[in-house]
């Protein structure tokens, strides 16, 4: 670039050009932009210069970020924390309604049918008025957990199809929400995947003195939870390298590879055959 070339700050100004200029733009080498932009009159002097340009590189962070944000993923991400923090919300919740209604009810019991069923009830103390209100916030939890459910569910294939044919949508919107993104879980070796969601474990034995975790949260896959222990360990690294395959085919290419799935099946049944043998 010549100092006839047009500086980044050439292209600052109004509907936010500056921010673009500095978001896409780039240059062969350094160049003295500062008295460049003084000698070309973009502005008055090397204060100004560096105002703009703390103007242009705030608006481009900010817009960078709002896209993030306003990703496919990331709203499976949010969707799939939402969830978890309904459940565990709820299933406090509902231990504690039923330890006061059992107070007033010999027949109260820890779930939530129960706990629907009190919601029903006309109180006819205040204790009951109580009870019964909490017992229907507690609902309307378990309401809000089912609908969170179905979004991930409906979401889930559209965002990653490969992982969630192998995984399930429920499974796949964690993997995503741990690795912060679906480019983050890309770019994962398939033995981080492997272990995402065992993180204290995985600290405790880089500290010393513990075993290294066999697998994080892909345990509630049928193919880790349905082998035998002794080879869980070979059933969660064949899992982690199909998944993180996927990973990347999703977000890459987001072509569908459904003989990822009977790849990864064909290779589950011989590590299960192992128990027989």
């Amino acid at each position: 670039m010549t100092d006839d070339d047009p500086g980044w700050f050439e292209r600052a100004g109004a509907n936010g050009r500056g921010a673009a200029a500095v978001r896409e733009g780039s240059a062969d080498r350094p160049r003295e932009w500062p008295r460049l932009a003084v000698e070309r009159g973009v502005v008055d002097d090397e204060s100004a210069y560096y105002e703009c340009l703390r103007e242009a590189t705030l608006t481009a962070a900010r817009e960078a970020v709002a896209e993030r944000e306003s990703a496919d993923d990331q709203q499976l991400v949010h969707a799939v924390r939402a969830l978890d923090d309904c459940a565990r919300t709820a299933n406090e919740l509902t231990e504690r309604v039923t330890e006061w209604a059992g107070t007033q009810d010999a027949d109260a019991a820890v779930d939530i049918e129960y706990v629907r069923e009190l919601a029903s009830r006309t109180p006819e103390t205040p204790v009951e008025e109580q009870v019964g209100s909490l017992a229907g916030r507690v609902a309307a939890l378990d309401d809000q957990q089912a609908q969170l459910r179905a979004y991930i569910e409906r979401t889930a294939p559209e965002i990653a199809p490969n992982l969630a044919a192998l995984a399930g949508p429920v499974l796949t919107a964690r993997l995503v929400a741990l690795a912060g993104g679906l480019e983050s879980l890309a770019k994962k070796p398939s033995g981080t995947v492997q272990v995402l969601g065992a993180e204290e474990a995985l600290f405790a034995h880089l500290r010393g003195g513990a075993d290294p975790p066999k697998h994080g949260v892909i345990y509630t896959h049928e193919a880790v939870r349905g082998t035998a222990p002794e080879h869980r360990g070979s059933a969660a690294r064949a899992l982690a390298g199909k998944l993180t395959i996927a990973a990347r085919i999703d977000h890459y290419s987001g072509e569908s590879r459904p003989e990822l799935a009977a790849d990864l099946e064909e290779r589950i049944e011989r590590i299960q055959a192992r128990d027989s043998a």
